[in-house]
């Protein structure tokens, strides 16, 4: 989206690095035709239309898109934060004092361990990426259809991704205000908030953590 640009080039000069490799969507591909639609519509600064699904577009194909773009927005964000978020300093992946995550993916890790907060993002952002690369759940070649269970892994995904949102905010917002980026993670936020909103992506019980932020950054826009 437009201020991914502004991001990249701001975050450029000061550290190259992302958190993971970006995941990019095939060019050509009607998927990245969607993304250059997101990316005008962000540029009018209407939030909220920005987010409803395109006439005549399929909702699975929407998500989709979205959700690699909020992978990459996530893994930017985090990647200006982690001189900060270390062992020492963050021993719990923690969202404030009420609330720890624990990781387990269903299938390397079947029980739930707990972990640093720099591993257990670590964790979340592999596990991410190998559900983004796999055609079969997120397929780029037109034809190929979703999934029946996509939007339930969709919403899986997303769920995890505001966990980091969640750490960034609570424990790291300080670092992310040296660095100056603060608008930036709060657009950032401020779309994906938006985004699963308009979806039903996340039960709101999960939003708890950052709930005062939410209603403060949605609030005006209702």
């Amino acid at each position: 989206c437009l201020f991914v640009f502004k991001l990249i080039a701001l975050i450029g000069n000061r550290s190259s690095k992302t958190f993971k490799p970006k995941k990019n969507i095939p060019e050509g591909s009607h998927q990245y035709e969607l993304l250059k639609h997101a990316e005008a519509t962000l540029g009018s600064g209407n939030l909220r239309m920005a987010v409803m699904l395109p006439d005549g577009e399929d909702l699975n194909e929407w998500v989709a898109v979205n959700t690699v773009d909020f992978f990459n927005q996530i893994n930017m964000l985090y990647g200006t934060v982690t001189d900060f978020c270390t062992e020492e300093k963050c021993p719990i992946m923690s969202a404030g004092p009420k609330y720890e995550y624990h990781w387990a993916d269903g299938t390397n890790i079947k029980k739930p361990i707990k972990c640093s907060a720099p591993k257990y993002i670590d964790y979340l952002m592999t596990w991410v990426q190998d559900q983004l690369d796999d055609e079969t759940l997120f397929p780029s070649k037109i034809g190929v259809p979703f999934k029946k269970n996509f939007l339930n892994v969709a919403k899986t995904i997303l769920k995890r991704l505001f966990r980091v949102y969640a750490h960034i905010y609570h424990q790291h917002f300080d670092s992310v205000m040296q660095l100056q980026e603060e608008a930036h993670l709060n657009t950032s936020f401020k779309h994906f908030i938006f985004f699963v909103q308009e979806f039903n992506l996340i039960d709101r019980k999960e939003l708890v953590p950052l709930q005062e932020l939410i209603e403060k950054l949605t609030t005006k826009d209702r």
